[in-house]
């Protein structure tokens, strides 16, 4: 499709937008935060909110400014220098953007978040509420992810899934992803001349993954893998997906008027539920059970409830209410779901019937390991993002 047959932006018409602004659009070449361009993003920023549009904003940067005014010429490599880097930069991050949004009369808020944030049902609900009432107060959120604090086992990684993340929390209708890149390429046309730029495509095309030098691509440039992965996981709210070069003048007011820059990654799959969103952006899982074909089938076809004779292996150490993969007998993940059985009941209750579950445990909590309630199934193969 050519840029001139393109129908108009999908941001025209939107309401609640997330912006995600990467590194090199607010940071000066690792000299700390860009005044200049953070007066910018206000400006363009503000102009949205005089139209009536709602906005988030996850902005990256705050090691960038730490590293700046703790005087490192180097990026430090371990997890406490890096946590310090992020605290005393964030402390500059945010107070560029409250000065140069309040020259525009906007109040900002600023909202740090892990995935533990997300993976507790009522901290993912409190967090959704909290966002909520900024945007209707007419205030723009200022969202990172708590480096401070954060490790790899609570870690969401990087600020392109932040921002996916925030989107399926407040069910935004576009997730603007801005990037010193003009979009997606079918190749690196730094490699391949004959590469074709991507003006729109169906967001959870697996194509796409590997244009963006996911499995079996022998290109990978600058992060856009994280990116795509991103758009199939904020069309889990129906959130459509723009990938563009903020080095574009006036980009958002632009978008925003109607006209097509970047690529557009359009959200075509079937809504999910709030509770089912909740269930698919647990980025790492307590455990997992290995599913007979019949079990597979009863879920994936059937829409049934997931019972322990269909249950052949589990792995992991979770609890009661954890979130475990439901896995078949080749380790592809076919659904995820709350299970009603700690990891060692449910090994002693594997491959029986559910009437033998109180004579084998002494108790009888549920006859399902998983209620078809608390299961959201993948779409394709592997992961349900």
């Amino acid at each position: 499709m050519t840029a001139s047959s393109l129908p108009s932006s999908i941001a025209q018409d939107a309401h609640r937008l997330v912006l995600k602004v990467g590194s090199s659009l607010v940071t000066n070449e690792g000299r700390g935060i860009d005044l200049p361009a953070v007066e910018q993003w206000a400006e363009q920023i503000a102009a949205l909110h005089a139209a009536g549009r709602q906005i988030v904003l996850v902005s990256s940067g705050a090691i960038a400014e730490g590293m700046a005014r703790l005087g490192w010429p180097r990026r430090p490599k371990t997890m406490p220098e890096l946590q310090a880097a992020a605290a005393v930069g964030q402390m500059g991050l945010i107070q560029a953007y409250e000065t140069a949004f309040a020259r525009h009369g906007i109040r900002t808020a600023q909202i740090l978040l892990t995935h533990e944030d997300l993976a507790d049902r009522r901290r993912y609900l409190n967090a959704r509420s909290t966002l909520v009432t900024l945007l209707n107060l007419g205030v723009v959120p200022i969202v990172n992810e708590n480096d401070t604090v954060v490790t790899d086992e609570i870690r969401v990684g990087d600020n392109d899934t932040l921002g996916a993340l925030v989107t399926n929390l407040i069910e935004a209708h576009v997730l603007i992803i801005l990037t010193d890149q003009a979009g997606l390429y079918s190749a690196d046309p730094r490699k391949h001349p004959e590469a074709t730029f991507i003006h729109q495509a169906q967001a959870g095309d697996p194509a796409l993954e590997a244009m963006a030098g996911g499995s079996g691509s022998a290109i990978g440039t600058g992060g856009m893998l994280t990116k795509v992965l991103a758009a199939r996981r904020a069309a889990n709210s129906g959130g459509h997906t723009i990938i563009a070069s903020g080095r574009e003048p006036a980009v958002l007011q632009r978008l925003t008027s109607g006209e097509a820059i970047g690529t557009e990654l359009r959200a075509v799959l079937p809504v999910r539920s709030a509770r089912q969103r909740w269930l698919v952006n647990h980025l790492r899982l307590r455990g997992r059970v290995t599913l007979d074909a019949g079990a597979v089938k009863a879920l994936t076809q059937g829409h049934r409830s997931l019972l322990p004779i269909g249950v052949i292996d589990v792995e992991g150490d979770f609890e009661r209410g954890d979130v475990v993969a439901c896995v078949d007998e080749h380790g592809v993940e076919c659904g995820r779901g709350l299970i009603n059985y700690s990891s060692a009941d449910t090994a002693r209750i594997l491959r029986q019937p559910s009437s033998r579950i109180a004579d084998i445990l002494g108790h009888l909590s549920d006859p399902e390991l998983i209620h078809r309630d608390n299961l959201v199934m993948a779409r394709g193969r592997g992961t349900p993002q």
